[in-house]
C-alpha cells in the first residue's frame, strides 16, 4: 500500500532536494565520516536552494512553508542514501532550535537570528543534556543569575548535537532552584561569547558525521535580550515543543526503515546460495513478509502524525507513541538486513551496515524509548 501523504507540489520539490542530495551528498558521505564533521558549504549549499530553515517567515527572508510534507520529503531523500548524519543535523536546526525561536523570539531576536537559518549562514545547538542528567532535565545543575543587564550563566552540557559548528546555542538553564519547574528559563548564547567554550568532539557509536561536543559556560554573560521567552517557561517551552522533536525522529525512523528494507529486497532477489535466489527461502520470505507490513502499518501512523502536526492538533502522548513505534521497527528492520546480507551485512561499505550504527541512538535521544512508555503510560491512566 502507497502512501498517499503527498501532492504534486511536494513531488515536484522532491525533485529539487534529490538532485541536491545526490550531487552535494553522496560523493561526501566518506570524507564527512573520516572528518567526523560536514563542512559548512554543504549547509550554504542546501540553503541556495532553499532545503534550509521552510518555516520561517517570509518577513525574515524564508518561505514561510508551514507544510511539514515539505520537510518530510528531505528526510525521505536523505534516508535514501544513508546520510543519517546530515539528516541529524538539519532535523536539529529546522525541528529544534528553530522551532523554539520561531516560538518564543521577540522582533528584535527573530531578525537578528532567523534569516541565517534559511541561507545555512547559521547552524544552531540546545543544550539541554548534561554529565548527570539525561531524560531528567530537573537534575540539571546549569544556572543563569541576573547581574545588571546580563545574566551569568555556569555550567556544562554533553551529548550537543552540531555542539562543533554551532553558532548559537539555546541553553536550558535554572534560574530559581525553589520555583521547581518554574525555575528554568531558555537563553541564546552565542559563538565567540567570552566563558564559551567547546570541548572535545565525541567519538561515538555511530553518526559519525554529525558533530556532537561537550560545551562548556564558565562565567558567561550574555544580555537580558539573549533571554529567549518568559524567565521561568523553560520547562514548559521544553515540553511544547518536545513533540516536534520525537516526530522528527520517528520519521527519521520510517524513513530509514523504509530505505534499508528496499536495499535488503534488493540484494536478496540477487544473491543466489543453493541453486536459487536467497530471498526465495521461505524462512527469510516470512521475515521479509512481517516486515513490509509493519513498515506499512507503521507509515500509515506516521502519515497521520504529520496531518495531525499541520492541523495543529498532535499531542505529546501521539508524538511519544510515534517515536517508540518507529523507532524500535526500525532497530528490528536493520538488524534483519544486517542478516540478509550475510558478511557483508558486517561491511562497512554496505549502507546497511553504516545504518545499524547509525540507527541505534534513535532509541535513546529524544526521550529514551523507557520515557516514551512512560508518557503513554500515565496517559493510559488518567482519570
Amino acid at each position: 500500500m502507497q502512501s498517499d501523504l503527498f501532492d504534486r507540489d511536494h513531488e515536484l520539490f522532491r525533485e529539487s532536494v534529490r538532485g541536491f542530495v545526490d550531487k552535494h551528498v553522496v560523493p561526501q558521505l566518506e570524507k564527512w565520516d573520516a572528518d567526523r564533521l560536514i563542512d559548512r558549504e554543504t549547509w550554504l549549499t542546501a540553503g541556495r536552494q532553499g532545503l534550509l530553515g521552510l518555516s520561517v517567515p517570509e518577513e525574515y527572508g524564508g518561505p514561510g512553508e508551514l507544510d511539514y510534507r515539505f520537510r518530510f520529503v528531505i528526510q525521505q531523500e536523505i534516508a535514501r542514501v544513508g546520510a543519517s548524519a546530515l539528516q541529524s543535523g538539519f532535523s536539529t536546526n529546522d525541528d529544534i532550535v528553530l522551532n523554539y525561536l520561531l516560538r518564543h523570539a521577540d522582533e528584535e531576536q527573530r531578525r537578528r537570528w532567523l534569516p541565517g537559518f534559511v541561507t545555512g549562514e547559521t547552524i544552531g545547538a540546545i543544550a539541554m543534556s548534561e554529565p548527570a542528567a539525561g531524560s531528567d532535565l530537573r537534575a540539571i545543575q546549569t544556572t543563569a543569575v541576573a547581574d545588571g543587564d546580563s545574566w551569568v550563566i555556569n555550567g556544562s552540557k554533553t551529548f550537543i548535537t552540531s555542539g562543533i559548528l554551532a553558532d548559537l546555542v539555546i541553553v536550558f538553564a535554572k534560574t530559581d532552584p525553589s520555583a521547581g519547574s518554574r525555575g528554568f528559563s531558555l537563553f541564546v548564547v552565542e559563538d565567540g561569547t567570552p566563558g564559551f567554550a567547546r570541548g572535545r568532539k565525541l567519538d561515538k557509536l555511530g553518526l559519525h558525521a554529525q558533530d556532537t561536543a561537550e560545551l562548556f559556560f564558565e562565567d558567561v554573560r550574555v544580555p537580558k535580550e539573549n533571554l529567549l521567552g518568559e524567565i521561568g517557561s523553560g520547562f514548559a517551552y521544553l515540553m511544547q515543543s518536545l513533540p516536534l522533536e520525537r516526530l522528527g525522529i520517528g520519521i527519521a525512523a520510517q524513513v530509514s526503515a523504509e530505505a534499508v528494507l528496499g536495499w535488503t529486497l534488493d540484494y536478496v532477489k540477487e544473491r543466489t546460495a543453493f541453486g536459487k535466489r536467497v530471498g526465495e527461502f521461505q524462512g527469510l520470505g516470512f521475515t521479509l513478509a512481517e516486515l513490509q507490513t509493519a513498515v506499512e502499518v507503521s507509515r500509515a501512523y506516521i502519515d497521520r502524525c504529520v496531518r495531525e502536526h499541520n492541523a495543529g492538533t498532535l499531542t505529546a502522548v501521539d508524538a511519544a507513541k510515534a517515536k517508540l513505534w518507529a523507532t524500535e521497527l526500525q532497530g528490528r528492520v536493520i538488524d534483519a538486513g544486517v542478516q540478509f546480507h550475510g558478511g557483508y551485512g558486517y561491511m562497512m561499505e554496505y549502507p546497511v551496515a553504516k545504518a545499524y550504527i547509525d540507527a541505534r541512538i534513535q532509541r535513546i535521544y529524544g526521550g529514551t524509548n523507557e520515557i516514551m512508555k512512560e508518557i503513554i503510560h500515565r496517559d493510559l491512566m488518567k482519570a
